[in-house]
């Protein structure tokens, strides 16, 4: 089997592709648990603790280059080349993985509930035959 043969039978197997579509799916749903988070909870968040907007929270490394007169925000420092801390950047994108990890939890659990639904019932284990019953009292009648 060449080479080309063995790659082709192998991402052609079912798991390889349900990974595939996965992977895709993951990255599109991210996107939309991302938008959630910066354009749905935030503002929300911000508002309740009055106009909080956690990307503007950060400690610059090191001073703006000489001659800086732009503002002294985020993305503003960050296209002038300043190293900076952005915790605040960090608490939002924690609060869309909490999100993210408690939908993706929430989908599983109801995944598996409808599953067990759907599932036949265990069958009940067949009953030990008698010869073997009778090899175990002869065996635990040796032992004694």
């Amino acid at each position: 089997m060449s080479f080309a043969d063995e790659f082709r039978t192998f991402a052609m197997k079912g798991s390889v592709v349900d990974l595939a579509v996965g992977v895709i799916i993951g990255a599109a749903f991210g996107k939309i648990v991302d938008s959630l988070v910066k354009d749905i909870i935030m503002p929300v968040v911000g508002r309740i603790f009055g106009g909080l907007d956690f990307s503007s929270y950060f400690v610059m490394l090191a001073a703006p280059p000489s001659g800086y007169s732009g503002p002294m925000t985020y993305e503003a420092l960050t296209k002038a080349g300043v190293p900076l801390l952005a915790y605040g950047n960090f608490i939002t994108i924690l609060i869309n993985f909490i999100i993210l990890a408690f939908i993706i939890f929430m989908m599983i659990r109801k995944f598996n509930s409808v599953k067990a639904r759907f599932e036949p019932p265990a069958a009940a284990a067949a009953p030990t035959p008698e010869d073997v019953l009778l090899l175990r009292e002869i065996r635990d009648s040796l032992k004694r």
